[in-house]
């Protein structure tokens, strides 16, 4: 992996219009994280309200992120069919709107139920934001994905903080019903640049060459020149996420004696330090290189992990989050620009959809480690991951950037 450049500038009028549309793009990966966020840091109260344990909390978010990666394998095809910027406008709504349904349980089946909704939103925009971004790259001849992914980790952060603050006041559905309005409110002011300014598919642009099957048409990409290894990083780096999303807050409640207020603290230190990697990954990438910043990055996280699980005392923990959020911070959009660089956007939606699969493996092997073992221990098998990202990262130094 070599270092990246910075590509063409984009010239003339057309100029304004990609302008606006990054900063709506920006503002749909902002509101993903928002959104998400905002569930996230309650989970510990909605855990109480259904009276789970911990292994039946894992089975619930497994829902979510279950049905989750089963839309996303479904997205792309209606984006190819109604436009990227179509589906990410209509998804960001319904995820805005079905962020307030798992509030509402009182069982841990309606609370699954609720999930597979919730998830069903959260896939369709992760696809379709991030083909738009695909569309945004090839548009603009410069490597701005770790940016667009800083916007989620910065909507994220501002989720856990507000959660921080509405916590101790509101319950979990108060909370969500003050979010829902604002996210269809964004939705729609993103849609109207998006809908009004398409941009060109990257999707055209793939050689007919490529297809593989009937028709010329391709329905996964050519397997070669590193494509599952990057996206087996995409699928370690993505499971440390999941698993530090769903599981933190709960870590810092029930082991280390934290408040809820302390529980958002934690979760944003993680979403903070890792906006804070990500605004500076395409500077870090354009000197350092991709193996530097995976590998060092993955070393980092993985410490920082490893010492968030084991340590007795709540200051160290925080600090420890820190640093695995910065450490982990560019290896998810490296590896997913790296696989774009390789498969084109077949490329890119392969390794999402594979790094995803992480994020769905997160919440339930935790959880039932954690039943067996308890949440300490099991929350070990987040710097394995990471770790071996990092290794892989390793591997993967020969393979050139196109």
């Amino acid at each position: 992996m070599d270092k990246l450049s910075p590509g063409s500038a984009v010239t003339g009028a057309n100029a304004r219009d990609l302008a606006l549309v990054r900063i709506a793009t920006t503002g749909f990966f902002a509101l993903g994280g928002f959104v998400f966020a905002g569930w996230a840091v309650r989970i510990p109260a909605v855990k109480e309200q259904v009276s789970a344990s911990p292994a039946t909390l894992g089975l619930a978010l497994f829902a979510m992120t279950g049905s989750a990666v089963a839309t996303m394998a479904v997205t792309g095809g209606l984006c190819r069919r109604l436009g990227s910027g179509r589906v990410t406008v209509v998804a960001a709504a319904l995820l805005a709107v079905s962020a307030v349904l798992p509030t509402l349980p009182r069982t841990a089946v309606g609370l699954g139920l609720a999930l597979l909704v919730f998830g069903v939103a959260y896939g369709a925009i992760d696809v379709a934001v991030n083909s738009v971004a695909v569309d945004l790259v090839a548009a603009l001849r410069r490597p701005i994905m770790p940016s667009l992914h800083a916007a989620n980790s910065l909507g994220s952060l501002a989720g856990a903080g507000a959660g921080g603050l509405l916590a101790p006041h509101l319950s979990p559905t108060a909370h969500m019903l003050l979010v829902a309005p604002l996210g269809v409110v964004a939705a729609a002011a993103g849609g109207w640049v998006l809908l009004t300014r398409p941009l060109p598919s990257s999707h055209r642009q793939e050689p007919e060459g490529d297809a593989r099957g009937g028709g010329g048409r391709r329905l996964l990409p050519r397997l070669r020149a590193g494509l599952p290894l990057f996206a087996a990083i995409a699928l370690c780096a993505a499971y440390g996420q999941g698993a530090l999303d769903s599981w933190v807050p709960l870590h810092i409640t029930s082991d280390l004696g934290g408040g809820e207020g302390v529980a958002a603290a934690g979760y944003a230190i993680v979403q903070g330090t890792m906006t804070a990697g990500r605004l500076a990954g395409v500077a870090l990438l354009e000197r350092l290189g991709q193996t530097v910043v995976v590998v060092a990055g993955g070393a980092l996280a993985c410490a920082g992990a490893l010492v968030a699980a084991l340590a007795p005392a709540l200051p160290v923990v925080l600090v420890a989050l820190a640093a695995t959020g910065l450490g982990l911070a560019n290896i998810f959009p490296v590896a997913i620009g790296r696989a774009g660089a390789i498969g084109g956007p077949s490329g890119v939606a392969f390794a999402s959809t594979l790094g995803y699969g992480g994020i769905l493996l997160a919440p339930p092997t935790i959880g039932f480690l954690a039943e067996d073992f308890g949440l300490p221990k099991a929350f070990t098998l987040i710097a394995v991951m990471i770790g071996a990202a990092a290794v892989m990262g390793y591997a993967a130094r020969k393979q050139q950037f196109s």
